[in-house]
């Protein structure tokens, strides 16, 4: 038993920890809340993450790539209201356009990202943390104070988020936690499967090496910023479908979320290896986390943004003492193992 644990994955173990930890949460929560175990909680957790699942995705590419994106809040907020803009003006738009404009938009923040860290060598954190700022600064600019209404919208895009696509045992997926679920199998099989993907990890665990391989590490990188701001833009406007009312404060604090979630995922935040499925599990418990505390008055709403700190300095705690023990005991079987004598 102790040898199969020992030849399992770091990835795998970080990913069967996290299952256990999740399940061990929402059964506390459970025992703490009334009415915890309902359809209304569940929906309400599950469209939440959704959201936040896109962008700890995007994410999660740029860390990989020993990166990190801290725009991504300002993007979605951005998105959001300039999707809403723009069916106030043409209300008539197709839904499928709606959705490439919106990643269109993101993807282009996204690029200006890209193009600053990648090319011209600026560190990530220093980029993205100015354009956390810049872009909000615009939307601020850009909306002169005015708010994006629900009744300002198509009526299609209000019932969005109450159109249930399936039912498993009493419980509704709705169509955007569809969505969601569809992009992570989508970038769990390219990582896993795809060659080109595979160069995320290339590049996030040794960029020299990976250009002495052949791989262009300023392209790998420049696409990871994109990707992030595409699916920072699909969530914005997942966004504006969920609350419909849209100002300039909104997707505020996503950065954090979503660096909770790619770190508590088991990404590793110096690059190079972790998986999306860790990073969906991230998700759900950091969203589990946050909403379940919303419900419990026990816990202020100022300790919520504090508690996903822990979060991120626990996740970051444990994955460095896994990695060292793991390697350890790898050192001692490889130093134990006996070693093939030739003749005389």
């Amino acid at each position: 038993m102790t040898d199969w644990l020992r030849n399992l994955s770091p990835q795998t173990l970080r990913v069967a920890a996290l299952a256990v930890v999740l399940v061990l949460v929402i059964a506390f929560f459970g025992a703490q809340i009334d009415n915890y175990y309902t359809a209304r909680m569940f929906n309400r957790i599950s469209t939440s993450a959704a959201i936040i699942m896109l962008v700890a995705i995007g994410q999660a590419l740029v860390v990989i790539t020993r990166n990190i994106d801290l725009s991504v809040g300002s993007i979605v907020g951005f998105t959001a209201y300039l999707t809403g803009d723009l069916l106030v003006a043409q209300p008539d738009l197709h839904p499928v356009l709606v959705v490439i404009a919106a990643m269109a938009m993101g993807a282009a923040f996204g690029a200006f990202n890209g193009v600053i860290v990648a090319y011209g060598r600026v560190p990530a954190i220093i980029v993205t943390l100015g354009t956390l700022a810049l872009y909000r600064t615009i939307l601020v600019e850009y909306s002169s104070a005015r708010s994006i209404t629900t009744a300002m919208l198509p009526q299609w895009v209000v019932e969005l988020p109450q159109v249930t696509l399936f039912s498993i045992g009493g419980l509704d997926i709705r169509v955007t936690v569809a969505i969601a679920l569809a992009v992570a199998l989508f970038f769990h099989l390219a990582l896993s499967r795809l060659r080109a993907a595979r160069k995320f990890y290339a590049v996030g665990s040794n960029p020299d090496a990976a250009a002495i391989a052949g791989i262009n590490a300023k392209r790998v990188v420049f696409t990871a910023f994109v990707l992030s701001g595409a699916l920072a833009g699909l969530a914005g406007f997942m966004f504006l479908a969920r609350f419909g009312n849209i100002t300039v404060v909104a997707g505020l604090g996503f950065e954090l979320k979503s660096v909770a979630a790619v770190v508590v995922g088991g990404v590793n935040i110096f690059g190079g290896s972790g998986t999306v499925i860790g990073v969906v599990l991230g998700t759900t418990l950091v969203d589990v986390i946050d909403n379940s505390l919303t419900r419990w008055a026990l816990v202020s709403e100022f300790w919520r943004d504090a508690l996903l700190g822990m979060l991120i300095l626990i996740a970051v705690a444990a994955d460095t003492i896994m990695t060292r023990s793991l390697a350890r005991v790898r050192r001692r079987r490889h130093l134990a193992a006996p070693t093939a004598v030739g003749p005389p």
